[in-house]
């Protein structure tokens, strides 16, 4: 079927007041940590450029900071400093060469801000302190108020100048503007504060004074919190009044939505997979049944159908595609030439974007070692090598399919021996799990894309040093991955298991099961769930002082928390073992130590399951070197991934891709 009657809606063009969108696809603005020193850089430039060209209607680039006052993360782009212009000019000069519209989004984060970076005072309607940042901001007078209103018409007059088609004034997740709009933060008794009317005057301050700064011949869009989704904050039929509101100004080109705050709700914003796609559409859905204006509706699109059917079905005007154009950033192109099954979808991990966002890292991503590095990446597409090569790899797991798919795509003739019946490796135990189906898309996604480019996967295949060194490749790279390992305290017990164990059914816990938390990850929360939907009886034992503590920064650990306390799943804390004995009817004594007061404890179950470090699947790699110390004389020999050094996914990925660039 033709890609015009399989999207009937999403590739029709749109009338966004001055300007008329080739497509209904939105790259909205999300952080990216590329700025350095307050100012935009090439690595923005490149990155939105590359979405550009992959066919994106609309690019929306992260917050523009409106105020000194304004700092909430160090890799900040100050907008409000004229000298970010030339930076701007770079960026939409590049956006520009492919015939893309892009709008700048303008942003003071208000009482979701640090006095960290600025020593001045965070500042916000009232003194209510933010739930994630635990400052008492101080509450803006008048005078500071008309600061913030000429803040960012100054950003706005700066972002005209820089060659940007218009701006997004940011009212939602973390914004002073969402604060003055909530019941809960704004608690002022003045003009600005308590009926809607007044807490929406902020708001259409900035819109008068913004319109007034960029003239009538830029785009002017608001983004809204439909619900904040927390105690006495904003609502979906407060929302829609603002909607009208704003509309009424006829100041406004569009309307764009959110849902959450990015404290107490920020999980529901960058939703991860635990939570369905498109979970967010009762919020533009009901804003465009109020309003004339086009709306952006947003919330985990994966796929260019499903955003098609929400056109069909009138919940949005638009659709806001990040992750999965930061996965692909062809999905706009891949859909509109009938390539949709090549598209790269995204997992919703949130391990290199949203993750990396949380430990103040630069913008990545688990399926795309090119995210971030369109800068450095060179022509596209990629470079041929000088001499095709014949290259092995021995490993189905994300480092050796991507290995494999990155040197086909080059030009090397790439064979891929798995020794299980199918690709995946560790990923497809993984996925079996509730909620984690989705994963299994990172390893289809580099199979289907390793066989597009013509390499051969051979499955069932046990490779050795013999076959390897009669085969003659020029090249060898090994992901082999990695093994189970038993913990020192575990002395042999055999009902003390590997969580792999369990997912590959090697082993069947039931009854009283503990589970050891070691990694702070994913293993121990999803073998937990897990168990407890087979009926077990489950505790999570953990040093750390939570368990899954890593799925913070993934926006897991809510969901995970949510559950385990439905399924009466006890998580216990500051815990580390120091051995097991047989107990009485053939189950497992523990014996624990709460590390911070030393206090001695047992426990008593019929299964322990460790979620703990693994050991490289390394024998292969020592036969060879045992066979040909310098392997030179054969073939040229590379490890990637858990095989080198047992690690997550997106490090295998990372891997793969730069030995295969390197061959």
């Amino acid at each position: 079927m033709s890609p015009a009657r399989t999207y009937r809606h999403l590739f029709t063009p749109l009338r966004v007041g001055p300007l008329t969108l080739a497509n209904r696809i939105v790259f909205c603005a999300h952080l990216t940590n590329y700025a350095a020193h307050g100012a935009p850089t090439e690595r923005h430039a490149a990155y939105y450029a590359a979405r550009a060209a992959g066919g994106a209607g609309l690019i929306i680039t992260e917050e523009h900071s409106t105020h000194p006052t304004d700092h909430p993360y160090e890799k900040l782009i100050r907008g409000f400093d004229p000298a970010v212009v030339e930076g701007y000019r770079r960026i939409t000069r590049a956006v520009h060469a492919h015939g893309v519209p892009i709008l700048a989004q303008l942003n003071h984060n208000g009482g979701q801000a640090s006095s960290m970076y600025t020593r001045l005072p965070v500042w916000a309607p009232s003194p209510v302190p933010d739930p994630l940042f635990r400052e008492v901001p101080k509450a803006v007078e008048e005078h500071e108020i008309a600061e913030v209103v000429e803040g960012y018409a100054r950003t706005a007059r700066h972002c005209a100048r820089g060659g940007f088609d218009g701006v997004e004034l940011q009212c939602s997740h973390s914004s002073i503007v969402r604060g003055f709009l909530s019941p809960a933060a704004n608690r002022r008794t003045d003009r600005w504060g308590g009926p809607l009317e007044n807490r929406a005057r902020l708001l259409l301050e900035l819109v008068r004074a913004v319109r007034e700064a960029i003239g009538p011949d830029l785009v002017l869009g608001v983004r809204l919190c439909g619900d904040e989704l927390v105690d006495g904050g904003t609502v979906l039929e407060e929302a829609v009044r603002t909607a009208r509101m704003v509309e009424a100004t006829g100041a406004v080109d569009y309307l764009n939505t959110s849902i959450g705050t990015a404290t107490s709700t920020l999980h529901m914003i960058e939703a991860s997979m635990q939570v369905p796609p498109g979970y967010a559409m009762y919020v533009p859905s009901a804003i465009r049944d109020a309003v004339d204006l086009p709306v952006v509706g947003v919330g985990r699109f994966k796929d260019p159908l499903q955003a098609d059917r929400a056109l069909a079905a009138g919940q949005a005007d638009l659709i806001g595609v990040v992750r999965g154009q930061i996965a692909d950033p062809e999905f706009a192109a891949k859909a509109r030439t009938g390539r949709a099954r090549t598209i790269r979808t995204c997992l919703s991990c949130n391990q290199e974007c949203v993750g990396r966002m949380g430990l103040n890292r630069w913008l990545g991503c688990i399926e795309n070692p090119e995210a971030g590095r369109e800068a450095e990446r060179g022509p596209v597409p990629l470079p041929a090598p000088r001499r095709p090569r014949r290259v092995l790899v021995v490993g189905g797991g994300p480092g050796g399919l991507q290995a494999a798919a990155s040197a086909a795509r080059r030009g090397h003739r790439v064979v891929l021996l798995e020794r299980a019946p199918r690709t995946g490796g560790q990923i497809v135990p993984a996925a079996s799990v509730p909620s984690r189906a989705e994963l299994l898309d990172l390893v289809r996604n580099l199979a289907a894309e390793a066989a597009r480019h013509g390499a051969e996967l051979r499955t069932g295949v046990e490779a050795d040093a013999a076959l390897l060194l009669a085969e003659r490749p020029d090249a060898v790279v090994l992901a082999t991955g990695a093994l189970p390992q038993a913990p020192w305290w575990a002395g042999g017990h055999p009902r003390v298991v590997d969580v792999r164990e369990v997912l590959d059914g090697t082993a069947a816990p039931h009854g009283r099961v503990v589970v050891f938390d070691e990694l702070g990850f994913h293993q121990a929360a999803s073998v937990a769930e897990l168990l407890a939907d087979r009926g077990c009886a489950v505790e999570v034992l953990t040093p750390a002082m939570s368990v899954g503590q890593d799925l913070g920064v993934t926006l897991d650990l809510e969901a995970s928390a949510v559950k385990a306390h439905a399924a009466g799943t006890v998580w216990s804390t500051d815990r580390i073992c120091t051995g097991a004995e047989e107990a009485e009817g053939g189950g497992v004594l523990l014996r624990l130590q709460h590390h911070p007061t030393g206090t001695e404890e047992t426990r008593s179950a019929d299964w322990v399951v460790c979620a703990v470090h693994q050991r490289p699947d390394d024998a292969l790699w020592r036969e060879l070197r045992r066979a040909d110390p310098a392997c030179g004389a054969h073939f040229e020999l590379h490890r990637v991934g858990d095989c080198l050094a047992p690690r997550r996914a997106h490090s295998a990925v990372i891997e793969g891709h730069r030995v295969a660039m390197a061959l």
